[in-house]
């Protein structure tokens, strides 16, 4: 009886852990598929909506969009950091080491076989992620999707502390110039 009793409470408990949250009633979507239908967009238009942050992790870090429209954020006083693989610190010129070249916190994670994290929280309130890298062959080859939830504090919430978790575990871009 007593074994019984333990497999219906860890049950129960291992069922509450896993239970759907609501999205808030104000909460909306964009949604975008690649190649070439619409992830890329949906991508930019949450960066260029920014008022006040923008937090990315990234895998595969190479679009010239992304990163000219997160200089952009940059430079009209958006609060921008990227955490991204160390991988991305290769001998090519990628588009992290282009915002670190001038002045975007850029951070290198390495503690994982890869840094497969494709997400953005945006104002603390909004999220974009899903399968698209950040990369021209996502937008352009890659069967990919992304989705952006707006008005979703609690999930951005739950996003931001990961984002400062892998923050936390990286180590400085430096500047190449």
């Amino acid at each position: 009886m007593k074994k019984i009793l333990t497999a219906l409470l860890l049950a129960l408990l291992s069922g509450m852990a896993s239970a759907a949250k609501p999205l808030p009633p104000e909460a909306a979507f964009d949604v975008g598929f690649s190649p070439r239908r619409g992830a890329l967009e949906v991508v930019t238009k949450g960066i260029n909506s920014a008022k006040e942050s923008i937090l990315v992790a990234s895998y595969s870090f190479t679009s010239k969009p992304i990163s000219t429209a997160l200089l952009a954020a940059h430079k009209r006083g958006i609060r921008v950091r990227v955490v991204t693989d160390a991988k991305g610190d290769s001998s090519k010129y990628t588009a992290a080491r282009f915002l670190a070249n001038r002045g975007v916190p850029v951070r290198l994670n390495d503690r994982y076989a890869i840094h497969h994290n494709k997400f953005m929280v945006i104002d603390g309130r909004h999220v974009e992620t899903g399968s698209f890298n950040f990369s021209a062959a996502a937008a352009d080859k890659n069967a990919e999707n992304v989705v952006l939830l707006w008005n979703v504090k609690p999930l951005a919430e739950q996003y931001t502390a990961e984002w400062q978790r892998l923050w936390d575990e990286g180590v400085d871009m430096r500047p190449a110039y």
